[in-house]
Parts: C-alpha cells; structure tokens; sequence
C-alpha cells in the first residue's frame, strides 16, 4: 500500500514557475515508476511526465517538454515536477501516481497507475 500526497500547487501569474511535490508513504516508494497527471476542468485527465524508479529515465507529453521537468527523491520518499514557464492552459488539478516497475508506466494510461493522491490545484492567470 502506498499512500501519496501532493503539495506545492497555486496561484501563479503567466510564466511564472512552481513546484510540485508528492511525499509517499511506505518503504517501497523506490520500487515504484512516478507519474503526474492533470485535469482541467470539463477535460479528461490526462498524462503530464513519468519517471523510473531509478530517476534515471523520465518521459513528458509534448506540451510541456522543456517546460516542466519531473525528479525524484527516493531517499525522502519524495516526486517532484518543476513547472517553468506556466501558461493559462496549464491550469488543472496535478495528480501524482505510482506505478509497479512491470506496467507500461510510460504509456500515459491511468490504468497503468495504482495508487493516486488527492490533487494539487494549480492556476494560472494571464
């Protein structure tokens, strides 16, 4: 069992930076692959970055590739996603998630997803 908690979401203006944590619980947090998801309202939600359980491997939508930058943390049991440049439609509710190192973690698929938190929102004005 893992449980995962988000932190670190706000109110940012246009191209402005912030950064996303996600603490989980259990010793087991290095043999899981890390994700982070969003959801904007009246959207599905959708892949946002992965990572290996290593941190040695991370992998992006095109949307925010060289925007946002996922790492983590296996000695404080902690997944990080550093968002830069932030526009309007980055506006969303960011979900973290783990995923066992045998799924298809980079698929982008919730399925491939065990365990979820609760949501950090994030806004972003113009």
């Amino acid at each position: 069992q893992v449980q995962l908690v988000e932190s670190g979401g706000g109110l940012v203006q246009a191209g402005e930076s912030l950064r996303l944590s996600c603490a989980a619980s259990g010793r087991t947090f290095s043999t899981y692959c890390m994700g982070w998801f969003r959801q904007a309202p009246g959207k599905e939600r959708e892949f946002v970055a992965a990572i290996s359980r290593s941190g040695g491997l991370t992998y992006y939508v095109d949307s925010v590739k060289g925007r946002f930058t996922i790492s983590r943390d296996n000695a404080k049991n902690t997944v990080f996603l550093q968002m830069a440049s932030l526009k309007p439609e980055d506006t969303a509710v960011y979900y973290c998630a783990a995923a066992p190192w045998y799924s298809d973690y980079t698929s982008g698929e919730d399925n491939a997803y065990e365990y979820w938190g609760q949501g950090t929102q994030v806004t972003v004005s113009s």
